[in-house]
């Protein structure tokens, strides 16, 4: 579609319909009749051949194709308007929308977003954690901060921390755990990725019993699972620092294996707004750091 035939008007109300999920609440918005809202989206689909919102009691439910074109026209509006405040000198706060995986959020980020948001004013920071599945563009995020092994398709990415897992445990359970042998005898709590207990028995140099123990999609509910005496689980220790200082978590054994590592991501084909590269450097300094409580 050509430049001059670009449906501005419909595609602004759109964005506002798909944001507060209501043509209502969007007419309000864009200070025009709910009627008006929904000719303008009527015409935006006949233009484009395709339907983007269906209508709900509950509310608008975009489609697939609504999904695809939202982050888009979000990313598109905001550089107009940051572009716009330059231009006026008007003081402008950019919105900056972050994916984050859980066990990160809580262990290593929550405690240091407030020296972020001190020395980065006016960036607002707005966070969202995931169990590690996330689709940056379809969720209208600018960046995610995920778990694995550093490549994935269409996307760039820095390494933050490296993760090698450990087996943690109950102060009252590590008692009875006096080689990796006896840990056969132990409820072993696991996560979606099936290798990890068996590598990290081959590196402390033992078998690997049968693995029978129940499976999670988070971290956060093994260690939480571990700490109440119901099980041992193999977790990135540098997340739980804080419960092995307080004693409700104890690592029974040295031995770590290397597993994945957490990154920071975003869509290689999209270049990167000023608060991406403030945030990502302030990322890469601060992981480079001693943990805090710790000294170099």
């Amino acid at each position: 579609m050509d430049r001059p035939d670009l449906p501005l008007n419909g595609l602004r109300v759109f964005e506002a319909a798909y944001r507060q999920g209501s043509f209502t609440r969007a007419a309000i918005e864009l200070r025009v009749t709910q009627a008006a809202v929904s000719h303008q989206v009527a015409r935006l689909e006949d233009r484009l051949g395709v339907t983007l919102f269906v209508r709900a009691s509950g509310g608008l439910v975009p489609t697939d194709e609504g999904r695809a074109l939202y982050p888009v026209l979000e990313h598109g509006f905001d550089a107009m308007a940051r572009t716009l405040d330059r231009i006026t000198g008007h003081r402008h706060i950019e919105t900056l929308k972050i994916g984050v995986v859980t066990t990160f959020a809580v262990g290593w980020l929550w405690l240091r977003l407030p020296e972020f948001r001190r020395d980065h004013p006016s960036i607002d920071l707005r966070i969202s954690t995931n169990n590690n599945r996330v689709e940056i563009l379809r969720e209208g995020l600018d960046m995610a901060i995920r778990y694995g092994s550093g490549s994935w398709t269409g996307l760039e990415s820095d390494v933050l921390l490296e993760a090698p897992l450990a087996p943690l445990c109950a102060p009252s359970m590590a008692e009875n755990l006096t080689t990796p042998e006896s840990l056969s005898r132990e409820v072993l709590l696991r996560s979606y990725r099936s290798d990890e207990w068996p590598r990290w028995f081959a590196e402390a140099g033992a078998l690997c019993p049968p693995l029978t123990g129940p499976i999670f999609d988070s971290s956060l509910a093994m260690a939480e699972i571990a700490s109440d005496g119901g099980g041992v689980a193999l977790l990135p220790v540098e997340m739980f620092t804080r419960r092995i200082a307080d004693g409700r978590l104890v690592q029974p054994f040295s031995t770590m294996v290397s597993a994945s590592r957490y990154c920071l991501t975003w869509p290689a084909d999209r270049p990167p707004t000023p608060a991406m590269r403030d945030f990502r450097s302030w990322l890469l300094a601060a992981s480079a750091e001693p943990a805090l409580g710790t000294s170099a």
